[in-house]
């Protein structure tokens, strides 16, 4: 065996050994599960491979060797398959998406937004006007498809639908619709098969996550105006937490922490809530509530009782914040930009910021310290970077990038 195909079955190895199947990884939390700090960060990192994919700030996936993007050419969505090891692609499989950008938002690229979810050897897409396609994850052939987009308008202040599908008890669950309404549909994951159907408020562009309260399971998530909880086995919505503001911008990802749920928005508090049974209901109760930490576009990390994020307040601010109190611990001075995505790596935090910088820092309750910083990209890199072996891959406009983290 020559050196170079030792060299791709070790990442091939590595690849199906740490998938990262769906929005945020395997527990949509953004940990990267048994990663090793190096004892020192170097001044640059090593590009293994990039290739051209298209647009949009889906975020890439992997899966046994495989890595997929959703993507944008045009007026067509489009999956793409690679090769984790060499970034060579695969295959290409598009459908017309025609997209009418709403007025507010015509400096953003136009979609897709929403991150695929890979298993049982199929890929599941959600579009940017809410068209959901089940591929096979070898060929690329469409197993089946639901579209929604006669019934999603821009017309108002929705944006396109940005929400990650989830898989939970043999269920796919999406959130679908606009500003005047939504719903949550569980679907049979195999044949697409309606399992369920809840009629809700409209998606904000929040990705849900699964919790267990008073030993129900649930599906927890943002609407446009308020944190809901549906319970999984048949979509009953069981409480509601009025949450709103004016442009209808509930973005962050919700991070549940032992019996609490903690969410975040632009010009909004970050709070903390208990949910429990009473009597033949759910009653939510705050436990606290921090004005000084307002979540925009990014969603936080947590460990243990610490949490980490970027603030929108001060053009951009790096926090960590007590999750037993609420107290915020420590803030950066400001200006770090517009949009962060984090990742918590062992002891440390990647920041990929949209403007294309990579920051490694030090997790501590203490303050913000710096280990190094590089530059991932020559364009905007909105979508979340995804683990790779132990690479890193990084999606900007229109490329897919490898790289090598020491």
């Amino acid at each position: 065996m020559s050196f170079k195909s030792l060299v791709c079955l070790v990442l091939s190895g590595l690849a199906a050994a740490q998938d990262w199947n769906q929005w945020r990884g395997p527990g949509r939390d953004g940990v990267m599960a048994g990663f090793k700090s190096p004892a020192s960060w170097p001044r640059t990192l090593e590009k293994k491979w990039s290739a051209v994919v298209g647009g949009g700030y889906s975020s890439p996936v992997v899966d046994n060797g495989a890595v997929f993007v959703f993507t944008r050419d045009n007026e067509e969505e489009a999956l793409v398959k690679l090769d984790a090891a060499s970034g060579a692609i695969a295959w290409r499989k598009a459908y017309p998406a025609e997209f009418k950008k709403n007025q507010y938002a015509l400096q953003m690229a136009p979609g897709p937004f929403s991150t695929p979810l890979v298993s049982g050897g199929r890929v599941y897409t959600l579009g940017v006007m809410g068209v959901l396609t089940a591929w096979d994850a070898k060929t690329g052939a469409v197993q089946w498809r639901k579209d929604f987009s006669k019934s999603v308008s821009t017309a108002k202040l929705f944006t396109g639908t940005a929400m990650s599908p989830v898989l939970d008890s043999g269920s796919l669950i999406v959130h679908v619709g606009d500003d005047s309404g939504g719903n949550v549909i569980a679907y049979d994951p195999a044949g697409g098969g309606e399992k369920w159907n809840t009629r809700t408020d409209g998606p904000g562009y929040a990705s849900p996550v699964v919790a267990v309260f008073d030993g129900v399971r649930q599906l927890v998530t943002l609407t446009d105006r308020s944190a809901v909880g549906f319970r999984i086995a048949d979509g009953k919505q069981l409480w509601t937490i009025p949450y709103k503001d004016e442009w209808n911008e509930n973005i962050p990802t919700p991070v549940i922490h032992g019996k609490h749920i903690i969410f975040s928005g632009v010009r909004k508090p970050t709070t903390a809530w208990r949910v429990f049974q009473t009597g033949g209901g759910w009653s939510p109760e705050k436990v606290w509530e921090n004005p000084e930490i307002s979540m925009y576009m990014s969603s936080p990390v947590m460990d243990g009782d610490l949490l980490y994020g970027m603030s929108s307040k001060k053009k951009g601010q790096f926090f960590c914040l007590d999750l037993k109190t609420g107290k915020t611990l420590w803030t950066t001075q400001g200006r770090e930009g517009n949009h962060v995505s984090v990742l918590s790596a062992g002891p440390d935090l990647l920041l990929l910021s949209d403007t294309a910088d990579l920051i490694a820092a030090r997790k501590s309750a203490a303050g913000f310290e710096q280990l190094a910083r590089y530059t991932v990209a020559d364009s905007k890199t909105f979508a979340h970077p995804v683990p790779l072996g132990r690479g890193l891959l990084v999606k900007d406009e229109k490329n897919l990038t490898l790289w090598r983290l020491p």
